[in-house]
């Protein structure tokens, strides 16, 4: 008998989720009884139960590859081969998706790309009381020397896919994801952002960043890049745009009123108009406004020009300062700048990134970290990572020999593309004698020297020492809280949620349950008030 595939029929319950449940209760049984559709899934993927019901439904060819003329002869001899008791919050997430202190050749490391990796993750952060999950993003697979990249973490799925699927493995966490300002459109990136808010009842947040290079712009039909101040100025006209059309609804339009026949109580709902230098741009919103009103805003530069953009729009703000100190100037510079903007200091949370290694004793942990530094930095890596420095290729040279005595190759066009280490703002000649000055005392080799400058591990000892040093971080104005990068996927935050995590809460530092539902409510943050309309017919600027 030939089977009645549901899937031949466009079916459209006229009432969610009543109609829907007649239909899996009533008439999918019956077709069963009649031997007209399935009684189980018989295969994993689409094509294989479409297969499996008797289509014709073989995986497609690979496409031909393109037709180009060959290279002329001559150039193919050229092609490069608050002042309440502070909260220590420890982890506002994990995952980071282009991560090079990611040891993925370990053995116990798992997939990047596997979604069961992501739900790991996600819910061991939950279950250890945790804000957010947090997702990196790359534009663009990185390349050194015309080759691709692969001695770290690079390439994963759509942020927006993997967190609209956590959204429904996972009930109080945040969900982060990085978006870029550079080679979006705002009124595609508030939608994204305004559903993700709506799937997870207001736990999305936005990492707001900028796109340097004209190797990522590529694969964009923006052919090239901005310069440093045209990024960030885009960046707050994105982020303003994107404001607008969050609040270009109220929040109490629907009524759906079933007697009246009334759906919106405003026609006008989602209008929305914007022109400046970069967009040009109106119609309707069509999100209604969602349950946090708009996403949590993460900010992650450290230049002058990223502290200010932080300062006038952000939630939250990554730090790469580790030590004691230099989270201080960090959190003292950054938050001295909110006044200016008419906010107060707990509007904005410091966050820096830290790592972690953690062993029986503050001995025993220090013998590991030292290991995993090895495995982040072997000597196939160091030659890689000095290379981004020296712009030269330095494959001739021993790992475990001195560093080159020859200087770096300034200018524009760099040997490792798609990285954004590459611009370190330090002239790369002074840093190679300030490289070669340091080994030469310490009596480093390369490897030992790239571990040692390169090596994240902010926090490495027992629990009791993990906890109590993050605890001081807080409560001296060196953050609010850390974002945890684990070096192993996807179980690399087992140890901390399990062992450190409850000697925090002991200490009345972290919170043993969640207390509110949205992201903002974790994180103390404001329900952000509806933005006052240009005026009808006003242009925003």
């Amino acid at each position: 008998m030939r089977q009645a595939g549901l899937s031949g029929f466009r079916l459209r319950p006229g009432a969610l989720p009543h109609d829907l449940e007649q239909i899996t209760r009533r008439l999918v049984p019956e077709l069963q009884r009649r031997g007209a559709f399935r009684q189980a899934y018989e295969a994993d993927t689409l094509r294989a139960c479409w297969g499996c019901r008797g289509r014709r439904t073989a995986m497609p060819p690979p496409l031909p590859p393109p037709l180009l003329p060959p290279p002329p002869a001559d150039a193919r001899k050229d092609c490069p081969t608050h002042e309440q008791a502070r909260q220590a919050d420890p982890p506002r997430r994990a995952l980071p998706g282009v991560n090079n202190t990611t040891v993925w050749s370990d053995p116990r490391s798992g997939s990047h790309i596997d979604f069961q990796s992501f739900v790991h993750f996600a819910q061991t952060a939950e279950r250890a009381k945790f804000d957010f999950l947090f997702l990196a993003e790359g534009l663009r697979l990185r390349e050194q020397g015309g080759e691709i990249y692969d001695l770290d973490v690079v390439g994963r799925p759509d942020t927006f896919t993997v967190l609209a699927a956590l959204a429904a493995v996972t009930d109080r966490l945040g969900l982060t994801g990085t978006i870029n300002s550079t080679f979006n459109e705002p009124y595609e990136v508030a939608r994204q952002f305004a559903s993700l808010d709506h799937l997870s009842a207001g736990r999305a947040a936005w990492n707001v960043v900028t796109s340097w290079d004209a190797f990522t712009g590529e694969n964009f039909r923006r052919g090239g890049f901005l310069a440093q101040g045209d990024r960030y100025s885009r960046a707050a006209q994105f982020l303003r745009t994107a404001w607008e059309l969050f609040d270009s609804w109220r929040g109490d339009e629907i009524v759906a009123d079933k007697e009246s026949g009334i759906f919106l109580a405003d026609p006008g709902a989602g209008s929305f108009r914007h022109q400046d230098e970069h967009f040009d741009i109106s119609g309707q919103f069509n999100v209604p406004r969602a349950p946090q009103g708009r996403p949590v805003i993460f900010q992650a530069g450290d230049s002058d020009e990223g502290r200010e953009f932080a300062a006038s729009t952000a939630d939250a703000i990554f730090s790469r300062h580790s030590t004691l100190d230099a989270g201080q100037a960090f959190y003292r510079d950054v938050k001295g700048r909110l006044a200016r903007y008419g906010r107060r200091p707990d509007q904005l949370l410091i966050l820096p990134a830290a790592t972690f290694v953690l062993g029986d004793t503050d001995a025993e942990a220090a013998e590991t970290a030292h290991e995993v530094r090895l495995q982040q930095f072997s000597g196939q890596t160091s030659i890689k990572l000095l290379e981004q420095v020296w712009n030269r290729d330095l494959s001739g040279y021993d790992p475990d020999g001195p560093l080159p005595a020859i200087d770096p190759l300034p200018g524009e066009h760099t040997l490792a593309r798609g990285r954004a280490s590459v611009r370190t703002g330090r002239d790369p000649v002074e840093l190679a004698r300030e490289w070669r000055a340091r080994a030469e005392a310490e009596k480093l080799s390369i490897r030992q020297l790239m571990a040692t400058v390169g090596g994240r591990q902010s926090f490495i000892g027992s629990p009791a020492t993990v906890a109590e040093t993050i605890n001081r971080f807080v409560q001296e104005d060196a953050s609010d809280g850390f974002i945890l990068v684990p070096h192993i996927t996807p179980t690399g935050l087992d140890g901390f949620a399990d062992q450190v995590v409850p000697l925090l809460q002991e200490r009345g530092v972290f919170r043993t349950e969640y207390q509110g539902e949205t992201l903002r409510d974790h994180l103390g943050l404001d329900r952000p008030s509806v933005l006052a309309p240009a005026g009808a017919g006003a242009v925003a600027r």
